[in-house]
């Protein structure tokens, strides 16, 4: 009876122990509904990008001009030792993943022997009039897995129908060429550049039908232009996006090049805006677009502020590297590129935020398909540590009635930062239009180092250099519930 008794009481001390180990779980509640317009599938891949290279190369490659003429000769066009692979090397070494080449520039000449066209490669004395740039270029980012990309300019000061209705016929002939031939495309770049050509005239775009052909064809390519529809101009070419900056914009009434909004309004978005349209910060690495043996790359330093004024701030960064006039990316470059990629690891490598307990003023319980688990924090709020966990797919939220909450870190030890990333989950939409971030002193008071409007995408805050053991992010006002699936604290030694 003695053994009976005991081994019922170890029995019930076991489940005790579990029960303590896995308390009841909350029932879990709907997942949160999108707000206003979201992005595709395509846009949310294109962003989570975050940063891809440019490549301006052509005939002004060995003129030295930015815009040619359209009456250069096709010979002047004769690279050395032109490889795509090195470009494409040069990319990846950098944490690119994508790359855009200027098929077609203003001055007409293409790339690729268009057939709608005599302003070709196939014209010139390269390769014997055999070479074809995007085919090379195409082909080396296959097989590394980088995505490739399309720059042609509408405006042709070379092609004898530019400024006539014809024209038109003959553009769509010849993005039907390139977007049929080449394998997959990610981004299709529309520059909305509008000047005269050979006839003294200028062209009325079809953009309805630019896009309608590029959609049909290249379903799943994300399109750019002033107005989108899948991305934005930020506006300059400064490498600089608003300090405010919404994926939204409206675009009905308005257009690419001189029917587009104002450059304020590219660079910040619209708070109401209609459609999602998300922002690119194009820049150059060099001061001009096409290379100059004359000029010389940015330093690092300034291009973290140009990441941290780009994809820091709900954009994506598209960096101008610029081939030379052998065909190569210059060694200067690409070892700038390198110091620059290394730069970025040393700071984003160690997220100190993991070292934290996490405890939030609010969290909605959430079981997603892919997370059958319900983490529990300090305080017992679940799914909070989605915040760190680094699985795009998790996030935090709050309940449908809370649109202000905070989010508390506390360590062990005091911990030492100057940058605090945040990220909206965007596939349900933008959300957040204010927040701040607050430190406790040695006297248990808080302190404000941050104030800022918009998160989207990515959010990286520039703050002073602290010490602290609490760290606060307090969303202050959100347009719906707010759900964030990552919050990292990093210390940037590089640009302090």
């Amino acid at each position: 009876m003695k053994r009976t008794a005991l081994l019922l009481f170890i029995c019930l001390l076991g489940i005790s122990i579990q029960a303590q180990k896995h308390p009841p779980q909350p029932k879990p509640a709907a997942p949160p509904k999108p707000y206003g317009p979201v992005p595709t599938a395509a846009q949310v891949a294109w962003q989570r990008m975050e940063m891809n290279m440019f490549c301006h190369f052509g005939p002004n490659t060995f003129t030295g001009l930015e815009w040619g003429e359209g009456t250069e000769a096709e010979d002047i066009f004769n690279p050395t030792a032109l490889d795509c692979n090195q470009w494409v090397s040069v990319a990846k070494n950098a944490g690119f993943q994508g790359i855009i080449l200027t098929a077609k520039h203003h001055d007409g000449f293409c790339l690729w022997p268009n057939p709608q066209s005599t302003h070709t490669v196939r014209e010139s004395a390269w390769r014997n009039g055999q070479g074809d740039v995007l085919k090379e270029l195409s082909e080396a980012c296959n097989r590394e897995g980088v995505k490739f990309g399309i720059y042609i300019s509408p405006w042709d000061r070379n092609a004898p129908t530019y400024g006539t209705p014809e024209y038109n016929k003959v553009f769509l002939k010849t993005l039907r060429h390139a977007h049929t031939n080449y394998g997959s495309i990610f981004e299709q770049w529309f520059d909305g550049a509008n000047g005269e050509g050979p006839n003294g005239k200028k062209q009325v775009y079809d953009w309805k039908k630019f896009n309608g052909q590029t959609k049909k064809l290249q379903p799943n390519a994300v399109i750019f232009s002033d107005v989108g529809p899948g991305c934005r101009w930020v506006g300059n070419e400064e490498g600089r996006c608003g300090r405010t900056c919404w994926s939204r914009l409206d675009v009905k009434g308005y257009g690419p090049g001189a029917d587009a909004p104002s450059q304020d309004t590219l660079n910040a978005g619209n708070y109401n805006g209609a459609c999602w349209v998300p922002a690119e910060t194009d820049v150059s690495i060099r001061p001009g677009w096409f290379w100059r043996e004359s000029e010389h790359p940015k330093s690092v330093q300034e291009l973290l502020k140009i990441y941290y004024n780009s994809v820091g701030r709900n954009s994506l960064l598209l960096l101008n590297v610029p081939p030379d006039n052998r065909g190569l990316i210059p060694a200067e470059d690409s070892l700038r590129l390198v110091e620059f990629r290394v730069a970025l690891d040393s700071i984003f490598a160690h997220d100190l935020a993991k070292k934290g307990a996490i405890t939030v003023s609010n969290t909605r319980v959430i079981r997603l398909k892919h997370n059958p688990f319900v983490f529990y924090c300090e305080n017992g709020a679940p799914e909070c540590y989605n915040l760190i966990d680094g699985d795009y797919d998790s996030y935090w939220s709050t309940d449908d009635s809370v649109r202000s909450a905070w989010i508390e870190f506390s360590f062990i030890k005091p911990q030492t930062f100057n940058r605090v990333m945040l990220q909206e989950y965007i596939p349900l939409g933008q959300r957040v239009e204010k927040f701040h971030v607050e430190v406790e002193d040695e006297n248990g008071s808080w302190r404000t180092i941050a104030e800022e409007t918009t998160i989207g995408y990515k959010r990286i805050v520039l703050t002073e250099t602290v010490t602290t053991k609490k760290v606060r992010v307090v969303i202050d006002k959100s347009r719906a519930c707010i759900v964030l699936n990552r919050i990292g604290l990093f210390l940037d030694n590089v640009l302090d």
